[in-house]
């Protein structure tokens, strides 16, 4: 039988202004530390109107994260789209967003590293929607290999990302080469795929 489709909630404005207030504290602060009446308090939202919308905490979380990572996919779409079609240039514009992204005042990391450490449980569904984003940021990667025609993009897209993984980290804690390095070792890999394609 096949699966059922099920409908993305619709947009109201309070909606989408509880999701970014929310997700403005679950980033500054954690998703632990952050209650409820906190987000309410501050999106200025009456109880009845987070539970018209979310059954539970974990129901908005799912709900912060799914929006993120559509907000992440459509500024990759548009980056993607500015270098041009050079593979070498777009995937060099892939990595430039991560430098611009640990440059900025209000970097603390990454949303999605943190969902997980806070909700260690990978059947959970905030777990499920993190491994669900990675696995796209993955097939971005996977692609854009793939234009560069490189052997194996399959093995080689994963390997990127868990040196961006490792990027974020390290320049979460204070390492501001982090980006530089992760990218050299990236080239490195792609050069000696393409060396053995």
């Amino acid at each position: 039988m096949p699966a059922r489709s099920i409908a993305a909630p619709a947009s109201t404005p309070k909606r989408d202004h509880l999701l970014a207030t929310a997700y403005r504290l679950f980033y500054r602060d954690g998703y632990h530390a952050v209650g409820i009446d906190t987000i309410l308090a501050e999106a200025r939202l009456a109880k009845m109107t987070l539970y018209h919308h979310f059954a539970s905490k974990d129901e908005l979380i799912v709900a912060v994260l799914d929006g993120r990572s559509a907000q992440v996919r459509v500024k990759v779409e548009e980056l993607l789209a500015r270098a041009g079609p050079s593979p070498c240039k777009r995937l060099l514009a892939y990595f430039k967003r991560y430098e611009k992204w640990f440059a900025g005042a209000d970097f603390k990391g990454c949303a999605f590293i943190r969902a997980v450490a806070e909700c260690p449980e990978i059947n959970s569904a905030v777990h499920q929607v993190v491994i669900r984003h990675k696995r796209r940021g993955i097939d971005e990667l996977r692609s854009l290999l793939a234009a560069m025609e490189v052997f194996d993009p399959d093995k080689l897209a994963p390997q990127l990302a868990v040196l961006l993984e490792g990027a974020i980290v390290s320049a979460h804690t204070g390492d501001p080469t982090a980006l530089v390095r992760a990218r050299a070792a990236a080239l490195a890999l792609i050069k000696a795929s393409a060396r053995g394609h």
